[in-house]
């Protein structure tokens, strides 16, 4: 097919919701391989991470963005001023809520957002192989009123039930245009950058509630050796107090080796090769409310994605 056909379609497309609904999960789904971590607390999206679908009606862009959220520090801030200025800048806008009839502070200041925004806005109900069929009715019309819906699409982000029909539905509300990114491409994040989320998530997944909303990743070093065999990978934990650095090492190493452990297998499948990954921990107090220390670690809302 010849891509640049007057019905191809291309254009860009933002995932927006409350922390934790769902947002990582369904974008991998829809791309059909990891590239944004996941896990069950919130705030585990940071930075802007745009991911490219390419089929043959034509490409969506997908920006995948922190939750919106009252920030309580400057990188939360950063966060929230990341998710709501992407708003102005996509051609529609698909926003996951959780299936329910309660709609919380937490909703409402997403419908303020939206209402004042022109972008088509698609509500997607996640999680649906969590209720009974016939409760999703009534989740649809307690949102039906709130704002000006393109479309309502429910779906299963874990399941990928009605993956297809979201697709088709975002290509409706996109433009006539050309492939931004060659047909393989499926992320613009340096490599870098998905091996030190990788890291990230599993020490999500695996450290008790209190730490994970304080750590970042660094990587100080990824090299291939001269047999081409192996990938050298030297890797930072930055946490807030000391008290976490021993909870994140763990009794005689073992919690940072289990954090090494997993993250190199999934490192290994991304990179298709064989990985030595090396972990460090470092404390840099309140690195959370510093500008400079923020930028450091990767999180520059100037950037272009």
């Amino acid at each position: 097919m010849n891509y640049q056909e007057k019905k191809y379609k291309s254009g860009f497309a933002t995932l927006i919701g409350r922390p934790n609904v769902g947002k990582s999960t369904l974008m991998n789904q829809l791309i059909g391989q990891k590239i944004a971590i996941t896990s069950d607390k919130p705030q585990t999206t940071r930075n802007r991470i745009q991911t490219v679908y390419t089929e043959e009606q034509g490409q969506i862009i997908f920006l995948d963005t922190p939750g919106i959220h009252q920030a309580k520090n400057k990188l939360g801030q950063f966060m929230v001023n990341i998710a709501e200025r992407t708003i102005n800048e996509v051609d529609v806008i698909l926003w996951l809520v959780e299936p329910s009839t309660f709609i919380g502070a937490g909703e409402q200041h997403i419908i303020e957002k939206l209402n004042k925004s022109k972008t088509p806005v698609i509500l997607v109900i996640n999680k649906i192989d969590t209720v009974k069929k016939q409760e999703i009715l009534t989740f649809i019309d307690a949102y039906r009123d709130k704002c000006n819906f393109a479309e309502i699409v429910p779906v299963s982000a874990l399941k990928g039930e009605n993956k297809q029909q979201l697709i088709d539905v975002i290509f409706k509300y996109l433009p006539n245009g050309p492939m931004y990114f060659d047909e393989d491409t499926v992320t613009d994040q340096p490599e870098r950058q998905i091996v030190a989320e990788l890291i990230r998530e599993k020490a999500l997944r695996l450290l008790s509630d209190e730490i994970p909303h304080g750590i970042a990743v660094t990587i100080e070093r990824m090299k291939e050796r001269p047999d081409g065999k192996v990938i050298d990978i030297d890797a930072t934990i930055i946490c807030e107090r000391d008290s976490h650095k021993g909870i994140i090492i763990g009794k005689q190493g073992a919690m940072l080796k289990n954090i090494g452990m997993k993250a190199r297998v999934e490192i290994e499948n991304l990179l298709d090769t064989k990985v030595f990954l090396q972990l460090w921990v470092k404390v840099k107090k309140e690195w959370r409310d510093s500008d400079f220390l923020i930028k450091n670690y990767g999180y520059r809302e100037d950037s272009e994605y």
